[in-house]
């Protein structure tokens, strides 16, 4: 059962052009900005699984320690957080190509690079990778693997820098500034997760446009949801014995979920609470983790949604 501590809906009546997103809630306001409310709903399977305590304000609070550690490399939405689960951004029109940077072969979605390589491709996002490359391996270099954004609920597609331009996606300038960005970003993402026994192996990265065209960084940066993180101490013996490197395994939810059903077609079975408990804990080592910071758990006597309408009050119509 919901309780006030956690923040399964974040609708607020008072706020203007409400749109519900998959785990944000936004409002966009009159004079342009958006407000962002992370909630705690924790997706998968194009649906809502399960409530993990305090989900959003830890992958806020991740986001904030980055998008302060990266601004001097290139401009974000952010203009304020109100509230720890909040942003108050600038309203952006978001580019319809997603910026995915991989700096190991990894991954197990249809469009990462191992699984790719692994069906036998050699060329792949207008790259050439060469044969004997073993799972979880570092790349000589960071590569880009853009996709395009499918805003529709269709799924996304891999793509090449020249199929981008060619098909008008982005043109050969805002290509260019969002690969650069994109891989400055990484670089420093990757060099500070290091000083913390991090690997940071690959992440995604939104961008948009203001009203002057600028582009600009959207949505969140290297929190855990975005990015594949590895522990550095443990990656060279695991990766010779071929074994997965050691990772923030958030995952529990999904994989208790498809051992049941099919996530896609059946009802979702009741997840127990144990899991979901374990799911906030590891959310929250990851925060600790990263920034090296403490986020203490929330206190259950604490009405998350009452706290953001206070902290929201002077937005409202």
């Amino acid at each position: 059962m919901t309780t006030a501590h956690l923040l399964d809906e974040a609708f607020i009546a008072e706020l203007p052009n409400h749109y519900r997103g998959k785990v944000r809630d936004n409002y966009d306001l009159p004079d342009g900005r958006r407000i962002i409310i992370a909630s705690d709903r924790l997706s998968a399977f194009d649906r809502a699984l399960a409530v993990i305590p305090d989900k959003g304000r830890v992958l806020t609070q991740t986001a904030r320690y980055w998008f302060e550690r990266t601004a001097d490399i290139c401009p974000n939405h952010v203009l304020a957080y109100p509230d720890p689960n909040v942003v108050l951004g600038k309203r952006l029109d978001i580019l319809p190509v997603e910026i995915v940077v991989r700096g190991y072969l990894a991954g197990t979605t249809g469009t990462s690079l191992l699984t790719l390589y692994k069906r036998g491709e050699r060329t792949i996002y207008g790259l050439t990778l060469p044969d004997g490359l073993r799972d979880n391996e570092r790349l000589p270099q960071p590569v880009i693997t853009p996709t395009s954004k499918a805003f529709d609920g269709g799924h996304d597609e891999p793509l090449s820098p020249a199929e981008i331009i060619e098909s008008g996606l982005l043109t050969q300038s805002q290509w260019q500034t969002v690969s650069g960005y994109a891989l400055a970003l990484f670089a420093r993402g990757q060099a500070l997760a290091a000083e913390r026994g991090l690997i940071l192996a690959d992440t995604k990265y939104e961008f948009g446009t203001d009203e002057t065209g600028t582009i600009i960084l959207a949505d969140e940066i290297h929190t855990p949801d975005s990015s594949r993180y590895w522990m550095a101490e443990s990656y060279p013996a695991l990766f010779e014995a071929g074994e997965r490197p050691q990772s923030f395994d958030k995952d529990f939810v999904r994989a208790w979920v498809t051992e049941r059903c099919d996530p896609y077609k059946d009802p979702i079975p009741a997840i127990p609470q144990a899991l979901v408990d374990r799911t906030a804990a590891v959310y929250r080592e990851a925060f600790a983790s990263i920034t090296g910071e403490t986020i203490e758990p929330i206190d259950e006597g604490e009405d998350i949604l009452a706290r953001i309408r206070d902290n929201l009050a002077g937005f409202f119509l």
